[in-house]
């Protein structure tokens, strides 16, 4: 029987720099990405499905300079009707029924930061090296303490030895016994 009550409409969007300077949010400033929206309603709700594909500019954790990343994804969000506007969970939200209408920005904006990776890192050897090199010298880790590292990150020091501070002794212990 549901397949009776249904009916589809689908809708396209470009999300670009004027559209993320307008959501002004602090996780994503600068992209291009396109969205594909199908609204299907049913006798109970709508269901939304996303699909978000494009890039967005976001800083490298390693060097701080700009660098695209590529998103791609698939989400969905069901609309229901009720007395006053809820987010009942991540899927639901609840409508007023005397508005009867979602503005769907917001959630697209989200869709999208929450398809950017956790580790934002140029590929090796497109950092900016002098920012890399200053970040370097501020760290105390060996290169197999980080995952990442190559021998194009290895930065000459002036062939001084640098004493450590002894209070990294007693916080490398707490890692050691983890």
């Amino acid at each position: 029987m549901k397949g009776i009550h249904e009916s589809c409409c689908r809708f396209s969007f470009r999300l670009d720099d004027s559209f993320f300077a307008d959501i002004d949010a602090v996780d994503v400033r600068k992209g291009d990405v396109n969205v594909s929206l199908l609204i299907k309603k049913t006798s109970q709700a709508f269901d939304l499905e996303f699909h978000s594909e494009g890039f967005v500019m976001v800083p490298c954790d390693r060097c701080l300079d700009e660098m695209s990343l590529p998103i791609v994804s698939d989400d969905s969000l069901r609309v229901k009707f009720g007395n006053e506007y809820a987010e009942e969970d991540d899927n639901l939200v609840i409508v007023p029924e005397d508005e009867g209408t979602i503005n769907v920005a917001w959630f697209m904006y989200e869709l999208v930061a929450l398809a950017i990776p956790m580790k934002h890192v140029h590929a090796p050897g497109e950092c900016n090296e002098e920012m890399y090199r200053k970040l370097q010298s501020y760290l105390c880790t060996t290169p197999d303490a980080d995952e990442d590292w190559t021998e194009e990150d290895e930065i000459v020091s002036d062939g001084v030895d640098k004493p450590i501070d002894p209070r990294w002794n007693e916080l490398k212990k707490i890692l050691d016994n983890n």
